[in-house]
């Protein structure tokens, strides 16, 4: 298993997992499942080396997003030196392996590293599988909110209950 930024040519493979994850989410919680996302958001994250793919017998098992600032979701509590992790979407043939585990271990050394104190991540909906699928990766649950500022953020957050989790780190 390796972790690695994405690059232009993971693209395609990129937005079919995202498909995948979006068909998959319609069938276990289909009161919020993720829009289409924008070609150009994802472009950005590539070139700004932000968007990570882990590779697991020469496939993308699983890919995801950071950002260092969210202060739509986050409000006042973006002002902490953190990761965002956003849009995590896994192979259906790499399904069950607990790469969340793998992703949270690899973001505590790149927190570390970029000199941050958290590492948070959000989820829409009240649902409590995933509530609990977090929380054994190591991140705590702080709480559900109504978010009052969505003008940029993807359609899946406009008037979604949203539920913030965050892993403190031990750095001085």
């Amino acid at each position: 298993m390796k972790i690695h930024t994405s690059t232009s040519e993971d693209l395609r493979e990129i937005f079919r997992l995202y498909g995948l994850a979006t068909e998959y989410q319609k069938t276990i919680y289909p009161k919020n499942t993720w829009p289409s996302f924008e070609r150009e958001l994802v472009e950005t994250e590539i070139q700004e080396q932000r968007q990570f793919k882990m590779v697991v017998e020469n496939q993308i098992a699983c890919v995801w997003a950071i950002t260092f600032a969210d202060p739509q979701i986050w409000e006042e509590r973006d002002k902490d030196p953190s990761i965002y992790i956003h849009r995590i979407a896994t192979n259906p043939d790499f399904r069950g392996r607990q790469y969340v585990k793998e992703i949270v271990e690899w973001a505590r050394g790149y927190a570390e590293s970029n000199q941050k104190r958290f590492i948070r991540l959000d989820t829409c909906g009240n649902n409590q599988k995933l509530i609990k699928h977090y929380t054994s990766c190591g991140f705590d649950f702080l709480e559900i909110v109504r978010l009052t500022n969505t003008d940029a953020l993807p359609g899946h957050y406009q008037g979604a209950d949203v539920c913030l989790f965050e892993i403190k780190l031990n750095v001085g």
